[in-house]
C-alpha cells in the first residue's frame, strides 16, 4: 500500500512537472549562482533578466539553520499540486506568479513587509530556465521596493534539487 502511494505521488509529480514545462515560457536564459561575496549575507549574485538575485539551495538551508539571525519569508509560487507534496518548512503558498491573480496574492501578502525585509521566492515546477513564475514574482518585488528579494535557484525542479538531496521538506496544505 505504501509503495503504490509513493508511486501515485511520483506520478502526480511527474505529471505536475510536465505540465508546467509545456506552460512554460520559452525562457533561454542559462543561469547558475555564483558564491556570495563579503559580508554573510548568504545571498549570490547573478545578472539576468531583470537582474534577479539569487539564492542557492545549501546557502537557504544554512540560514534555516542557523540558531540566530531572522529567518526569510519563503513563498512558494509555484503549483498547489507540488506546494502539498513536498515544500520547503515555513514556507506560504501563494501559487503560481504567471496568473495574475497569484501576482496580485503575492503583492497583497507583502505590501505591509519592511522593505528590508529577506523574502525568498522559488517554484520549482520545472527547469530553470523553463519557469513562468520567478520573473514575473522578483519583477513585482523589485518594483515594489524590497530590497533583499531573492529567488530560490532550483536547476531541475524541486524534486531533485531539494527533496532528493535531503533538505528539510513539509508535505500538506
Amino acid at each position: 500500500m505504501n509503495h503504490e502511494m509513493n508511486r501515485k505521488s511520483l506520478l502526480t509529480l511527474t505529471s505536475a512537472m510536465m505540465l508546467c514545462l509545456i506552460s512554460a515560457t520559452a525562457a533561454n536564459t542559462q543561469a547558475k549562482p555564483v558564491p556570495a561575496r563579503g559580508g554573510n549575507s548568504s545571498l549570490a549574485q547573478q545578472s539576468l533578466v531583470g537582474g534577479m538575485q539569487l539564492i542557492t539551495p545549501e546557502d537557504l538551508v544554512k540560514i534555516l539553520q542557523a540558531p540566530k539571525g531572522v529567518k526569510p519569508l519563503i513563498l512558494n509560487i509555484g503549483p498547489r499540486v507540488l506546494y502539498a507534496q513536498a515544500h520547503i518548512p515555513g514556507a506560504e503558498f501563494i501559487g503560481p506568479t504567471s496568473e495574475p491573480q497569484s501576482l496580485e496574492a503575492l503583492r497583497i501578502r507583502v505590501k505591509s513587509l519592511p522593505r528590508g525585509k529577506l523574502i525568498v521566492v522559488y517554484c520549482g515546477c520545472c527547469p530553470w530556465n523553463h519557469c513562468p513564475n520567478v520573473q514575473p514574482a522578483y519583477k513585482m518585488l523589485s518594483e515594489m521596493g524590497f530590497k533583499r528579494a531573492a529567488v530560490l535557484y532550483i536547476a531541475n525542479n524541486i524534486g531533485v534539487d531539494w527533496v532528493y538531496r535531503g533538505y528539510p521538506t513539509t508535505r500538506g496544505q
